[in-house]
């Protein structure tokens, strides 16, 4: 997804909600308030982490606020901000979720701001099952949701030798020249170095049977073992479906082997961006999905959660 970033990290609080008792907190069971179990304590995997964005604010114990315009690696267009990311109720569902809002307007030389938050030397782990709740804005030409994964030690490292792990991606150039904005998605892993002018990487692309922009929450969820990394698509309702993304990450015989690169502690990111490569949008002008001035969009995330075995 994103190669560099740099942080804004407010000062601790006293009490982390989101370390709260796990099942404590959860919303009564209804049409408007699904609970918020994913695809549950199954395989013998228990919780071991959950957000559930409930509180009035983020928080900080769990979660860093990117602040900065640097594009990303990537060219993107947006200039992250903390003020385009909050705890907010949404609109449809009624659920509070972590909001991160996309806005067209022009800040510190750029025509777009964003939110991105990661749970770097906070919340990390090695292996487990991680899934996210997300309600994705319309990508339409430009916008690029993101909800990843990338090694703890990255500060040590640098990327790729530290690991990324690309649970959901959407807004592919692809998508946009085929028309399937709403159903072409991606799952993708980056390790290794560079060499040659060339990094290992690993993409594949999706077209999901139905949106995944339809107003809608839809569940992602990462499995990642000793011998994989799988990711699915909304097993909480169809837990027989198929991974959209499988790798094996046991091999070590070469220094660009991937079972050198992912068995050890990753932490979370979600992001929404704004142009870029990955889109193949890169002025402002070809940004559909946010044309005027003041115009915005918004990527809400009900709740994430870790189980182990």
């Amino acid at each position: 997804m994103v190669k560099t970033f740099m942080m804004l990290i407010a000062s601790a609080m006293m009490f982390s909600s989101c370390d709260a008792p796990i099942g404590g907190n959860e919303t009564p069971n209804d049409s408007k308030y699904p609970t918020q179990e994913g695809s549950g304590e199954k395989d013998g995997y228990k919780l071991v982490w959950q957000d559930l964005f409930d509180g009035e604010a983020l928080d900080r114990e769990c979660w860093n606020i990117e602040v900065n315009g640097n594009g990303g690696g990537n060219a993107e267009l947006q200039y992250y901000r903390e003020e385009n990311v909050a705890i907010e109720e949404e609109p449809t569902s009624g659920r509070r979720c972590l909001t991160l809002t996309a806005r067209r307007e022009n800040f510190s030389g750029k025509s777009f701001t964003s939110g991105r938050v990661n749970s770097m030397h906070k919340k990390a782990f090695t292996h487990g099952k991680v899934e996210a709740y997300i309600m994705l804005p319309k990508t339409a030409n430009g916008l690029w949701p993101a909800y990843w994964m990338m090694g703890n030690d990255y500060s040590q490292v640098g990327w790729p030798r530290c690991g990324e792990i690309d649970i959901l991606e959407m807004g592919n150039s692809h998508g946009i020249a085929t028309g399937t904005q709403e159903t072409f998605f991606n799952g993708a892993c980056h390790w290794g170095f560079y060499k040659n002018n060339a990094y290992p990487n690993y993409a594949k692309s999706s077209n999901a049977p139905y949106s995944l922009q339809d107003g809608q929450f839809h569940l992602y969820t990462l499995i990642w073992d000793e011998k994989s990394i799988k990711m699915y698509l909304d097993l909480d309702k169809y837990p027989g479906n198929a991974p959209y993304y499988e790798m094996g990450i046991e091999g070590t015989d070469d220094e660009w082997a991937t079972g050198l690169y992912f068995h050890h502690d990753h932490f979370i990111l979600f992001n929404l961006a704004v142009g870029g490569r990955f889109t193949g949008i890169l002025n402002a002008s070809g940004i559909t999905a946010l044309p005027n001035e003041g115009d915005q969009a918004k990527m809400y995330v009900d709740y994430v959660r870790v189980y182990q075995k």
